[in-house]
């Protein structure tokens, strides 16, 4: 027997950091979820598996048949942001246009309207087709996932002596509270713009970076970087970060303890 249709969800970019976590949580085994992306389905994921290339259109009307809700989690923040997060996303409505999709959930970030940098700037045009696309949308904005910013960390601490901006503030939220945020928005009617989800501290990164340190037993300098610009600038005023929605429930000092051990929570 053939599950209801409005209990078939599409998730993009489904063998990602939240894509798996999507793909993982509770809230997921009440639905029927297809993945889709350009690779192969993440290793256990369960899950009924679509080939498809946001770049290319390619595979992304198998992708979307037959679906009610598509979360629309693929990104690429590293290559060419344009035409996968802007055009990809146009690409995508339009298929989910043509398929009969009732609710569009589109992925986004705090601060992608208040921080001058030229992803959140491609993210923010993905909003505005989504915003005026003929599915009915919701769109939900997070802050940074703990694991972006160990990875940040990790690169700016590789020489003998670490250099960090200190002053630069994060709100750090663990991605499975992220993705059940995104389950309850599956759950409920499209709402247009959702309650964005942060983490549960704002914290600057010469705070962050002392735990960080610990629980991967790095012992070594730290020199603060002055870093200038409008980017530098919105960073250390928090312009990213959404204090009143302190929602998420993992800390980064917990985080960090349950990822790596040690003596993070110290």
């Amino acid at each position: 027997m053939q599950p209801d249709r409005s209990k078939r969800v599409l998730v993009t970019g489904a063998s990602g950091v939240l894509g798996r976590s999507l793909l993982g949580r509770p809230a997921a085994a009440g639905y029927a979820v297809r993945g889709t992306g350009r690779s192969g389905p993440p290793q256990g994921a369960g899950v009924e598996w679509a080939r498809s290339d946001l770049a290319t259109g390619e595979g992304l009307e198998a992708a979307v048949r037959e679906v009610d809700t598509i979360i629309h989690a693929a990104s690429s923040p590293r290559a060419d942001t344009e035409r996968i997060d802007v055009q990809g996303t146009m690409r995508l409505l339009e298929a989910a246009r043509r398929a009969g999709v009732r609710h569009f959930l589109y992925v986004s970030i705090v601060g992608i309207d208040r921080v001058p940098f030229a992803y959140y700037r491609h993210k923010l045009a993905a909003e505005r087709q989504v915003e005026a696309g003929r599915v009915p949308w919701t769109i939900l904005r997070g802050t940074q996932f703990h694991d972006l910013v160990d990875g940040l960390f990790a690169g700016m601490m590789k020489l003998p002596v670490g250099f960090l901006p200190r002053d630069f503030r994060s709100q750090p939220v663990h991605v499975d509270d992220f993705a059940d945020a995104l389950w309850e928005c599956v759950a409920a009617p499209p709402a247009r713009h959702a309650p964005e989800v942060g983490g549960p501290e704002v914290l600057r990164f010469g705070e962050m970076i002392h735990s960080w340190m610990a629980a991967h037993g790095v012992k070594k300098p730290v020199l603060h970087l002055p870093l200038p610009g409008a980017l530098a600038t919105a960073l250390r005023q928090g312009r990213a970060t959404t204090p009143g929605r302190a929602v998420g429930t993992v800390t980064w000092k917990e985080w960090l303890h349950a990822r790596y051990g040690g003596t993070a929570l110290v």
